[in-house]
């Protein structure tokens, strides 16, 4: 510039003025002009721009998790008077109040701002409560602000709660014509629980909402433990957060991302939806999505899906249609004939936002700065700024007690002189010389005194004066908590403790978003699950389910038993076992395939409840069922699965190779054109087995005459059928036990298992029934292996369950008919047959014990056989068939 300005005046002198930051033009004084940098005032002027969108628009408060468009929307509708129990306003009305006293920015940006945080699909715990068209998570915006209507929500009161009583700083608004607060009293913590989203210039935040029980039962955890805060590490506190908790539900798949952001305050979190796969009555499957991610335009997911069938890249789906309404979200997706619909629903998570990648990014303004905050600081930094309320509150408090303690005093020394005070008053000439005089006379302030000339006749009477002492001792006691607690700082916090527990009762809510530890590496499933006796029911139509095994107490022999799942007639369950939630289950397939899965990642159900398809937990080929299943509760604890098909085909082969089963599945067994692979059994090399038959036979054979082999043998021959007959049973002979038979219509009984003599394989056995009378009792369905303390669980085709002690069934000969183990009701028969081991009983799993009930029925049936001499005595004779020589 100098340059330029010697260039026009032409002479020294003028080049020493410009120099000297002066320019004349005929002597006069016209300006001055600066030496700057262009880079300093580029750089200087982009800082204060970004500062001022990082402080005054784009990130939250720590403290109340708030930006100031959010903060004063909510202060103005407080301001209002729109309470929750007031009369909606309309929303154009509120954003002029907004736009006119606090915010002078556009009012679509407040209006957008208010509605977001009324739309329970995007904040987890709404602060507004709309009325009208809020918008949609199909991305439909909301309705224009002249047609919506608002007022706060219950739980906003708590971001707003004691705002009065000088508990926030305050600052001047645009025009310094009216005060707002800097920041709300926030009871709520809700910038973990409501999380935001924001970006700033240079940087973003990305904080994700949580269950404000979790978040509750942290902050109590970290006052409790005050003394230590600084090191609480993460693990202490994800027993209580166990991740983010999206108002769209879904599924999380791994802790790693959630550890990582906890840890550090940035991280990524797989979200997964959640879906079902339902088989139609023509046979095909249907996915159906209830739940998405969080943020995901339900519209534009299902024209991304239709895209991608147009494209053929997804060209397994025959049909596509969104049937959500008012209940809740369904998406169906039908699939062609066939098709195997685990790997559909696959490749829809990998080509669409049916799984999306949240980035976790907890950046907040702390005191004025932005700072990325673990989980331990933020929920630190809500504590304290809540300590800073209460106390602030108190201080406020007590000052107006003190003010009040202050009037009544004087009051108290007016009554005490009563007589010589209206003396005074009555010769004084003014109030102004009245006021002199009691200060003088009585040694009172000039408000004691004020307030002693204020005072209403009828505060003379008697009653009014006892009430004016009551009131002061009264005051005197609330001055004296009010300063204990400043004097204790535990005290305020326990205070703190308090109100998030008040808001964990009133607002808390179960979590919505489910949470798979499935694919994380750094906690393990016995760190997150609850070992829990289960039992697991399957039926015919395919369906499973777990449900806990003690829904269905012990009843006695002969019982009627309590209705179960709600089955059809083509529908009819045909396998029920015990098993526990952390165990590994193994199921095998007609086809001779073998799959796993874990007992706890099994859909949960009640007792009614049908389940979900077993499409939804295996990803079988088509046309292939499930037969048979094996809990194995660690591989380690035996050495060899034992495998036998409908035709008699056993097998032996070492445990360890389905260790490690992948999702696809491994052959098991080859088998004969029309075989099944339907019982699979764990020994240890030294075993006995016994095999019966649907007609009455029994084998027992041991375990060495089996040869161990391959996966893809096709084993050697168990047992000699008769031409009609077929495997129902494999159990191993254990000493001392005894052999529980059940018929199709109820009947059964135990046998010793010393009357089955040890036999070779591959002959025909014994009988172990009477034969002569199956049209009666039907052939056998169960047999298993029992102990006389067991108790056993027996389910009908038309879902009545029985549980029962076996010691209230029978002992009798082999040939026996047996007793009545269940009545019936015409045309039901006997479904499954289930064991609860008295081992299992008498353990305490996860705090879970056999009921009283339970108890008291097994000291009952110890001695129960006695009492059914009278079945034994009225069922007729039977006649001993001589036993099968081997063959």
């Amino acid at each position: 510039m100098a340059e330029y300005l010697d260039s026009q005046n032409g002479d020294e002198a003028s080049s020493n003025g410009a120099v000297n930051g002066e320019i004349s033009s005929n002597g006069a004084g016209i300006g001055h002009v600066r030496h700057i940098s262009i880079e300093e005032e580029m750089r200087a002027s982009y800082l204060d721009y970004a500062m001022s969108v990082i402080v005054a628009r784009a990130l939250p408060d720590a403290r109340d998790g708030l930006k100031p468009v959010h903060r004063r929307i909510l202060y103005a509708m407080h301001d209002m008077g729109l309470q929750p129990n007031a009369a909606y306003k309309k929303s154009a009305r509120i954003v002029g109040e907004v736009l006119g006293k606090y915010h002078p920015h556009g009012d679509g940006a407040v209006y957008d701002a208010m509605a977001r945080m009324a739309q329970d699909f995007s904040l987890r715990y709404p602060l507004v409560d709309g009325q009208g068209n809020f918008g949609s998570v199909d991305g439909d915006s909301p309705a224009a602000m002249r047609y919506t209507e608002a007022r706060l929500a219950p739980i906003a009161e708590t971001m707003l709660r004691d705002i009065d009583l000088d508990t926030v700083d305050w600052m001047s608004n645009f025009d310094d014509s009216l005060q707002e607060p800097q920041v709300l009293p926030a009871m709520l913590p809700n910038l973990l629980v409501n999380g935001t989203s924001g970006i700033a210039v240079g940087m973003a935040t990305n904080i994700p909402p949580h269950n404000l029980r979790e978040i509750a039962d942290a902050v109590a955890y970290l006052i409790d433990h005050w003394e230590r805060r600084d090191e609480i590490g993460l693990d202490e506190l994800m027993q209580f957060v166990k991740g983010p908790d999206f108002p769209t539900g879904g599924i999380i798949l791994g802790t790693e991302g959630i550890k990582q952001a906890y840890g550090t305050g940035r991280g990524r979190i797989l979200l997964r939806a959640k879906t079902q796969i339902e088989e139609t009555s023509s046979g095909r499957f249907r996915i159906i999505v209830t739940e998405i991610p969080y943020q995901v335009n339900k519209s534009v997911l299902i024209e991304r899906i239709a895209e991608l069938v147009r494209n053929g890249v997804l060209d397994q789906i025959s049909d596509l249609r969104d049937e959500s309404d008012r209940t809740g979200m369904r998406i169906v997706i039908e699939l062609k004939r066939g098709v195997a619909p685990k790997k559909v629903r696959n490749r829809l998570f990998k080509h669409t936002q049916l799984q999306t990648t949240f980035g976790v990014n907890n950046l907040a303004l702390v005191r004025g700065e932005p700072v990325t905050l673990s989980l331990r600081k933020a929920l630190l930094v809500y504590i304290e700024h809540r300590v800073d309320v209460l106390t602030r509150r108190t201080q406020y408090q007590l000052g107006k007690a003190r003010e009040r303690a202050h009037i009544l005093e004087g009051l108290r020394i007016a009554l005490q002189f009563l007589d010589e005070v209206i003396q005074t008053i009555r010769s004084s000439d003014s109030a102004e010389a009245a006021r002199t005089a009691l200060m003088e006379r009585f040694g009172l302030t000039e408000v004691q005194a004020q307030a002693i000339l204020d005072m209403q006749l009828r505060r003379l009477a008697a009653l009014e004066r006892q009430k004016i002492e009551e009131e002061y001792q009264e005051i005197m006691a609330r001055i004296a908590y009010l300063e204990d607690l400043l004097a204790n700082p535990p005290k305020i916090r326990a205070l703190v403790r308090d109100d998030i527990m008040e808001l964990r009762e009133k607002f808390g809510d179960e979590r919505r978003t489910l949470i798979s530890a499935t694919a994380s590496g750094d906690f393990s499933d016995e760190d997150l699950i609850t070992q829990d006796n289960v039992l697991i029911s399957y039926s015919a139509g395919a369906y499973i389910k777990r449900m806990p095994a003690n829904v269905f107490r012990a009843q006695g022999r002969g019982g009627r038993g309590v209705r179960g799942m709600a089955t059809r007639q083509e529908d009819e369950v045909i396998n029920l076992f015990f098993a526990r939630t952390l165990d590994h289950i193994l199921f095998f397939t007609d086809k001779g395939r073998v799959y796993s899965s874990r007992v706890y990642e099994l859909p949960e159900g009640n007792r009614t409840s049908r389940g979900a398809h077993i499409a939804n937990v295996l990803n079988l080929q088509p046309e292939e069922r499930v037969t048979t299943m094996l809990v194995v509760p660690d591989f380690e604890q035996a050495e060899y699965v034992t495998l036998i098909t409908r035709r008699g085909r056993i097998k032996r082969m070492d445990l360890n190779v389905f260790s490690n089963v992948r999702p696809s599945g491994l052959i098991a067994m080859s088998l004969e054109p029309g075989d099944s692979l339907d019982w699979a059994r764990l020994t240890n090399g030294n075993e006995e087995f016994i095999v019966v038959t649907r007609r009455g036979k029994a084998l027992r054979f041991h375990e060495e005459s089996v040869r161990t082999m391959g996966r893809t043998a096709a084993g050697v021959m168990a047992i000699r059928l008769m031409d009609d007959d077929e495997v129902v049973s494999l159990d191993v002979a254990r000493p001392g036990y005894e052999l529980l038979v059940l018929h199709e219509r109820g009947w059964g009984k135990r046998v010793p298992l010393s009357e089955y003599s040890v036999k070779g394989r591959y002959t025909q056995g014994y009988w172990t029934t009477d034969h002569r009378r199956l049209a009666e009792t039907g052939p056998i369905v169960a047999a298993r292996v029992v102990h006389e303390k067991d108790q056993i669980t027996v389910i009908t085709s038309q879902g009545i369950i029985l549980r029962t002690a076996v010691a209230g069934i029978s002992r009798m000969g082999r040939t026996a008919r047996g007793v009545r183990v269940v009545n019936l009701q015409e045309e039901d028969t006997v479904a499954a047959l289930a064991v609860l081991t008295y081992e299992d009983l008498n353990r305490n799993v996860a705090d879970e014990s056999p009921s009283d009930e339970d108890e008291e029925y097994l000291a009952e049936a110890e001695g129960a056989e006695a009492a059914h001499d009278g079945d034994l005595a009225a069922a007729p004779a039977a006649t001993p068939a001589p036993p099968v020589e081997d063959a």
